[in-house]
């Protein structure tokens, strides 16, 4: 099983679920918001605080497009401006780093150009996060890669042929440590578009590597599935209230909602277990309660044992309910009194 370390967290499948708060561009433009949000991560229990790390500039040129799917939340928005509102000013990255380092929380973030790298690297971040749009920018993976840092790749929106490029063209500039999350690149996505079984596939394709899931549902249940199907990382986008507003509010979940994402997909990760059967020692006391034979009328030495005299019932002291046919027409050997299992002695 793939395991490595991030920032002194050990992350794979025998540690539990590595919770990630992607605070996207739900400061809404106030750093105050957006230390609270850092805040209520911390309190609900999140590992880490994740960024994005671009401008309007490094991401697209003016006037070159507007969002025409009328299904998306930023229908009618120019790319350029929407890029505008969501970016974290550069100089918020460090007082939003150190907010999580004082709660214990790992921070890191998404570059999505190699001038946004250089700028980490002097923030020392533990972990780079490629996007799922990004994972073929060869450029920006080779740049992320020479720092030496474990890598996280969203696969989103990818073909599984681009997904083993970018995997290779990482490793081949220095990646050691990767995790590779399964991604719907749709905002939300569905519960019908998520693939989970895409999981426990990515991790025979690449073995070597921790599996995980950025998850843009509502609510929690995906990701606990995720856990369950072999996922040890999970990534959310996350907000303080999503009727406040903001570019990825409506997919965002909030607090409590982190909480529960927290406590659900770590007991997912507990129940997982190893194969099992037979009696665990836990069991041993409730062993008492499986069924067994009783004398459920008075029973005279001699008299046969039939339907009416006999029952399967609990608890589990007399003989094992697979006797039953086989004791029934049998005589007594001696009085039995109603209530009393049934022993081999009795018979």
């Amino acid at each position: 099983m793939a395991t490595h370390a991030i920032g002194g967290r050990l992350i794979g499948p025998d540690q539990p679920p590595f919770i990630i708060a992607e605070l996207s561009g739900n400061h809404n433009q106030d750093l105050s918001r957006g230390l609270a949000i850092v805040d209520a991560m911390a309190a609900a229990g999140a590992h880490a605080i994740k960024l994005q790390t671009y401008t309007a500039d490094t991401m697209t040129l003016p006037g070159v497009h507007r969002i025409e799917d009328p299904n998306s939340l930023w229908y009618g928005r120019e790319l350029h401006e929407l890029y505008q509102e969501a970016h974290t000013p550069w100089e918020w990255h460090k007082p939003l780093f150190d907010r999580a380092k004082q709660h214990g929380m790992l921070a890191f973030s998404s570059p999505f150009d190699e001038t946004a790298v250089d700028f980490l690297e002097t923030l020392d971040v533990p972990v780079y996060k490629i996007a799922s749009f990004e994972n073929t920018d060869w450029p920006l993976l080779r740049r992320v890669a020479a720092t030496g840092k474990p890598v996280i790749m969203s696969t989103g929106a990818s073909t599984l042929a681009e997904v083993a490029e970018g995997v290779a063209i990482l490793r081949e500039a220095g990646c050691r440590d990767l995790t590779l999350l399964k991604c719907t690149s749709t905002y939300p996505a569905t519960p019908q578009n998520t693939n989970l079984r895409t999981i426990p596939h990515l991790a025979q394709l690449f073995p070597e590597h921790v599996i995980g899931l950025s998850d843009h549902t509502m609510g929690v249940g995906a990701a606990v599935a995720a856990v369950a199907l072999g996922a040890s990382v999970v990534e959310k986008h996350v907000t303080l209230r999503r009727a406040d507003g903001g570019v990825d509010s409506a997919f965002s979940l909030e607090p409590e909602e982190v909480a529960l994402l927290v406590t659900e997909t770590e007991r997912a990760w507990q129940s997982l277990g190893h194969i099992q059967y037979g009696i665990q020692r836990a069991e041993q006391n409730s062993r008492l309660y499986k069924r067994s034979l009783y004398v459920a009328k008075d029973i005279a030495a001699g008299q046969i044992f039939t339907k009416e005299n006999l029952r399967v019932v609990r608890p589990g002291d007399g003989l094992p309910p697979r006797y039953y046919e086989q004791v029934l027409g049998k005589p007594a050997r001696q009085n039995l009194s109603a209530g009393q299992p049934l022993t081999w002695d009795a018979l």
